[in-house]
């Protein structure tokens, strides 16, 4: 059951865990201040102190809003097994990986937990427990904090950077120094991919506008190069028109899948039945799509500027 806290009284240590969102954040502070925060900020009691798990977006706003006492749901008086238990609920709570990561990184760092005991409380594999923990081991403290302060998008970093990382043996500092020039740019995913291929499989040239900031220089001569209509016969445009819907759509449907405004009886039947179409086209498309990646990026990087 839900108390009335003191916003004064919840410990913040793990607010660097969690992603922040300023987009989410703003639609979030609008919504707090008409109706109020309606699900309770979630923690651990530990030393009369509260430590604060989850609700650290509904925190801010409450700050914002000048908000003293807010709805506050206690998970226990164990930190490790308060985790635990954020963990267990995070497909409703929509925990991406990175953040899973970063609390299993923590189970096992700090409370020594090993990857067994983590998998059996959480009820999964031994293997979802070490992809994770996996992830953590293999990014920088830059990389880190750039991606959990909003300046770098988690979806680039898990599908274009690690491919690099891990076929193109792209070094953690040559990484590290695209992250820095990228971020905070707002720059969209498609651009990001666009230009990692330029900065980690082009020529030095191209490298060297980019480390000198001429990012916009480097976007434009790879969409010109890309989007050129007299390079592409008509069946090609027609495929990278798809390719282009079916990411935008797939970006989409990723976000809002995880809207917890959805209630209507007839939206989940109707949802219900879509969603298994997609499903069971999921493995068929998963694996057309990687080797339609390896297939392109083979003979992509004769395409950048030398």
């Amino acid at each position: 059951m839900s108390e009335q806290v003191e916003i004064s009284t919840l410990d913040l240590r793990y607010e660097s865990y969690r992603m922040r969102s300023p987009g989410a954040e703003k639609a979030l502070l609008g919504s707090i201040s008409e109706h109020g925060i309606r699900d309770p900020l979630q923690g651990v009691e530990k030393n009369e102190r509260r430590i604060l798990l989850d609700g650290f977006k509904r925190y801010r706003c409450a700050k914002r809003l000048g908000i003293g006492i807010v709805p506050y749901w206690s998970l226990g008086g164990d930190e490790a097994l308060g985790i635990i238990e954020l963990l267990r609920i995070s497909n409703s709570k929509s925990l991406c990986i990175l953040e899973q990561a970063r609390l299993i990184d923590e189970l096992k760092s700090v409370h020594r937990m090993s990857n067994w005991e983590i998998a059996n409380l959480l009820e999964k594999s031994k293997s979802w427990v070490s992809v994770r923990s996996g992830i953590i081991g293999e990014m920088s403290e830059t990389v880190l904090n750039k991606i959990f302060s909003g300046g770098f998008p988690v979806y680039s970093y898990m599908y274009t950077l690690r491919r690099f990382i891990r076929i193109n043996c792209a070094k953690k500092d040559e990484v590290d120094e695209f992250v820095k020039l990228v971020s905070g740019k707002h720059l969209s995913i498609r651009e990001i991919e666009l230009l990692a291929h330029g900065y980690f499989k082009g020529s030095e040239e191209f490298r060297r506008q980019i480390q000198s900031g001429n990012i916009s220089w480097g976007l434009s001569w790879l969409k010109d190069s890309s989007t050129n209509p007299g390079a592409c016969t008509e069946l090609e445009r027609g495929m990278l028109k798809d390719l282009e819907i079916t990411q935008k759509y797939m970006q989409r449907v990723t976000y809002k899948s995880k809207d917890r405004r959805f209630k209507t009886s007839s939206f989940y039947s109707q949802a219900n039945l879509l969603a298994g179409g997609i499903v069971r086209e999921m493995e068929s498309f998963s694996k057309a799509m990687v080797e339609f990646y390896d297939q392109t990026g083979k003979t992509q990087s004769h395409l950048l500027p030398s």
